[in-house]
Parts: C-alpha cells; structure tokens; sequence
C-alpha cells in the first residue's frame, strides 16, 4: 500500500513531557516518541486507553541529547499543542496545530 502521509515521518525515540489537557483535568506524563513528522507525532504510552478523544496537548522535549535529532532542531517542540487524532494499544498519535520544523 502506498505511504498517504504528506509530511516525512521519522523513526526516532524522542523522549517528550506531555501535558494532556481534558476538561477539569491535567495529566503530565514522562513520554517517548515512536516517530514524527512536522504535523505530528506518534507516542508510545501505556495510557491511552485513559485519554479521551477530545484530549488537547502540550509537548515539551526533555532530554533530546539521547535521540538521533539535535537539541536545536527541536526547538519549535517546546511548548507545541496539538489534539489526538488516535489511539492505539501501543500508544496515541497526536497532530500539531500548527506545523513544527524539525530541521533548521
């Protein structure tokens, strides 16, 4: 089947801060990413199940010395929004409100 995705998705383990913002509720979660693009980004997280669909998002990256993307290609990640547009029993993908340039 052909790739539909307009956007490149990189494989990458970006471990991310991730504020999951529901209606009287906000849940912090230490996160990793399975891969992402400038419109989004795949999570793993053993918590998905417990996030609605309507869930709004702000990610921040924590550590990306350890991934194969650069600390100052990451930047725009700090403080990115975005809504989830799945889930899955591995973990939820998320798109951005706006897109993110991952390379400078």
């Amino acid at each position: 089947m052909k790739e539909q995705r307009e956007n490149k998705r990189f494989s990458t383990k970006l471990p991310l801060r991730l504020e999951a913002i529901t209606p009287g509720r906000l849940r912090v979660l230490d996160v990793e990413t399975k891969d992402i693009s400038s419109s989004g980004a795949f999570i793993y997280t053993k918590e998905a199940s417990y996030i609605p669909d309507d869930t709004r998002f702000i990610l921040n990256s924590t550590n990306p010395n350890k991934s194969i993307i650069k600390r100052q290609q990451l930047k725009q990640l700090n403080n990115c929004t975005g809504t989830m547009a799945r889930s899955t029993s591995e973990g939820i993908a998320i798109r951005f409100n706006r897109p993110v340039q991952l390379f400078v």
